[in-house]
């Protein structure tokens, strides 16, 4: 009896023990302290000179253009006159050439020629390039100018992916969840400036889904593990209106709201892009692949293309061979183009999916919270996200036919507005003049043979060889592009026998030599910890230096280092005086939004820029936001882009015509397509007829003067007519 006493006592002690460190545990984890990406200091804080003001950073710059298509023609040993300045990096890396009497003799072939200048062929120039490798990538339109610009914007491991995982006990579709959050922090901690952490609502409308939803966003946020920033979380009815005031009352009982990645994506891709440039890859846009090249045992050996550029300048463009050891197919939707190049009679891989997103104005949802519907009238998901000051809502998805600039069909987008009617609230008038911006993005869905629809299927990536050696890197998501260019690099080193080494000695990227970038470039993958181009300088409060030093407006500054993180420096320092008391610089190119004249000469001197569709979509995003603003804009960007480029008038016409055949598949009105220079600058562009302001207008048919206030008798006002909404 006296041994069972203790024992008694000592039962209850242990529960009590095992519930308070289990509860403990919990409690720790999801109140634990957090590093949050973006938070910290700048790597490379502003230096201050002894009077105390601020000593704007100097970085250094990539090749010219010039210098890139040079190179290119130099690894089949096209003869060069030495009399091209060389970039302060020519001689960083290996290189196979030698100059004697203003002659280059011929260098050796790249290493890598990676064909596609997307998320996932920049990524794979800058993997190669951090190892050591002689690399080239080519794109035939620009950086980003397919799939890579036209997302959801989110940087996810996908909600709806688990969920399927979970319920078809498919673990591919586990696995790419798993990999995709791993990549999601690497994601935010390169590059901070362009990416940061987002909450989104997941409403309720039933009381049984909440154990149901509450279970799945805890698993989500378990498999993220020490990838997450932030625990999943409950909100009342109460809490959740006041979040996401524009929801519907009557069908919502909670929400619980859970984090996921937003980034802006064809900058990013830029930056990938020119961060590769600066560690030595040979990155050229606007050249076209025309065919390939093979040597006498079949095995390719190079790519016959032509520089698109100088036919828009109306030059004669020669074709050229650029000579590789292995060449890497990484051209998105367009891949089975290229492995036709190489083998007329090979299988499609590529099931294309077309993904319509819409850009609504901000006030349709809060700046910083954005909604998930993960059940709309047809079993999808859509997103709805606050973007760059304004709403983006998408996405359909559907098979379609490649095309390089595919529209929106009215069918999609009316199909999205009556999704959102569905969960906002009913005094919130959805109409299709609300819209600002519509494109069609194509997901480069890898096929699978067993699959009914295209929203089955997963985006896993596929890595493939062919037996004349082109190594294709197709499906896959953004959130996933460096885990793809890691494999794919890994898989063409022994294909093409390949040595890689360290990088001996590093660009100084950060415009200091006082950093150490924290990624030993010792010729293994080392891009989880390789920073992009902006990311050292970037601090939560680095707009402020800039409006202190520059005298650009609040909301200026903010984007520039949003979108350029410390090269915000010299992007401000390119804006032109305003003659202002305030601002002192940045001169709008819309009065809009907070794009300025100097990220034009930016864009044109150090990101490629070469036609104002690559200025006005993916160097700044206005294009993607509004499309009569980017109309509205146009003719202030290609006066711009010919003063750096030194178009004469013929060229700035194409580049009219061209900039705004583009718009329309952003979604400007057809009635726009006609229009002319002189019409936008005469303010006629802004001009609806009565059915094209239903569509298009944001608002209706103004009357200026309600009746009873007006100076006029009844009836002889000629501002308002007698049948105006105003007067009833």
């Amino acid at each position: 009896m006296t041994a069972r006493q203790p024992r008694r006592l000592l039962r209850p002690l242990i529960y009590a023990a095992t519930v308070a460190t289990v509860g403990g545990g919990v409690l720790y984890y999801s109140y634990r302290p957090r590093n949050i990406p973006g938070s910290d200091p700048a790597v490379v804080p502003p230096r201050f000179g002894p009077d105390g003001t601020i000593a704007p950073p100097r970085f250094p710059k990539v090749k010219s253009r010039v210098e890139q298509i040079a190179d290119l023609k130099r690894s089949a040993g096209t003869s060069q006159s030495s009399d091209t300045t060389d970039s302060p990096f020519s001689s960083l890396f290996r290189s196979g050439s030698q100059i004697h009497n203003g002659k280059t003799e011929v260098e050796e072939p790249y290493d890598l020629l990676i064909i596609g200048g997307g998320a996932t062929g920049s990524g794979i120039a800058l993997d190669a390039a951090t190892r050591g490798l002689r690399v080239a990538c080519i794109e035939r339109d620009d950086f980003s100018s397919g799939t890579s610009s036209k997302s959801t914007k989110l940087v996810h491991g996908g909600v709806r992916y688990l969920e399927k995982a979970v319920w078809e006990l498919d673990y591919n579709q586990y696995k790419l969840v798993k990999e995709a959050l791993r990549e999601r922090k690497y994601f935010l901690d390169t590059a901070p400036h362009l990416s940061s952490w987002l909450p989104i609502m997941l409403p309720i409308q039933k009381w049984w889904q909440a154990p149901y939803f509450w279970m799945g966003t805890k698993a989500y946020d378990f498999l993220a593990g020490s990838e997450g920033i932030e625990s999943s979380y409950f909100l009342t009815k109460s809490k959740a209106l006041e979040a996401f005031p524009m929801l519907k009352r009557n069908n919502v009982v909670g929400a619980l709201v859970y984090y996921d990645g937003a980034h802006n994506d064809s900058r990013m891709n830029v930056s990938i892009a020119m961060t590769a440039a600066l560690y030595g890859a040979t990155v050229v846009n606007h050249m076209e692949v025309v065919g390939l090249e093979k040597d006498a045992s079949g095995n390719l050996c190079g790519a016959r293309v032509k520089d698109l550029v100088q036919e828009k300048n109306g030059k004669r463009t020669e074709e050229f061979t650029i000579k590789a050891k292995g060449i890497i197919n990484a051209t998105g939707p367009f891949t089975d183009s290229i492995r036709k190049m190489d083998d007329q009679t090979v299988d499609e891989i590529v099931a294309p999916s077309s993904g319509v997103h819409v850009i609504l104005p901000g006030y349709y949802s809060p700046a910083n919270m954005g909604l998930i519907d993960p059940k709309t009238s047809d079993g999808r998901v859509i997103f709805f996200l606050p973007w760059q000051g304004n709403t983006i809502a998408g996405t359909t998805d559907a098979p379609t036919e490649i095309s390089q600039n595919p529209i929106a069909g009215e069918e999609e987008i009316n199909w999205i507005l009556s999704e959102i009617r569905g969960y906002l609230a009913p005094d919130i008038n959805v109409r299709r003049g609300d819209v600002l911006a519509a494109w069609s993005g194509i997901r480069p869905l890898v096929r699978d043979p067993k699959a009914k629809n295209t929203e089955s299927l997963v985006r896993n990536h596929l890595i493939t060889i062919s037996d004349s050696g082109l190594l294709t890197c197709a499906g896959g998501k953004w959130t996933t592009y460096r885990q793809m260019a890691e494999e794919a690099v890994d898989d063409a080193i022994p294909q093409y026998g390949l040595r890689t080494g360290p990088v001996m000695q590093v660009p100084q990227i950060s415009g200091t030599e006082m950093v150490d970038d924290a990624a030993p470039l010792d010729g293994t993958c080392q891009t989880h910890q390789v920073r992009l181009i902006g990311a050292h300088g970037y601090s939560k409060t680095l707009f402020i230096n800039l409006i202190q030093h520059f005298g650009v407006e609040t909301d200026v500054a903010k984007h520039l280092t949003e979108s350029y993180g410390d090269r915000a420096w010299t992007v401000a320092a390119l804006s032109a005086p305003t003659e202002k008391r305030f601002p002192v610089r940045g001169i709008r190119i819309s009065p809009l939004y907070p794009f300025v004249d100097g990220e034009v000469r930016y864009a044109v001197r150090h990101e490629y820029a070469q036609t104002a569709v690559d200025v006005l979509a993916r160097r700044t995003r206005l294009a993607f936001l509004n499309a009569q603003a980017a109309l509205e804009a146009l003719p202030t960007v290609i006066d711009l882009m010919a003063e750096e480029l030194k178009w004469d008038g013929k060229r700035k016409d194409l580049e009219w015509r061209e900039s705004v055949k583009f718009l329309a598949s952003m979604g400007l009105a057809k009635s726009k397509l006609s229009v002319t220079r002189r019409d936008v600058e005469s303010g006629k562009a802004a001009e609806y007829d009565e059915h094209e302001r239903k569509l298009y207008s944001r608002h209706d048919r103004p009357a200026d003067t309600i009746e009873s206030d007006s100076k006029f008798k009844s009836g002889e006002n000629p501002m308002i007519g007698k049948d105006s909404p105003a007067n009833k």
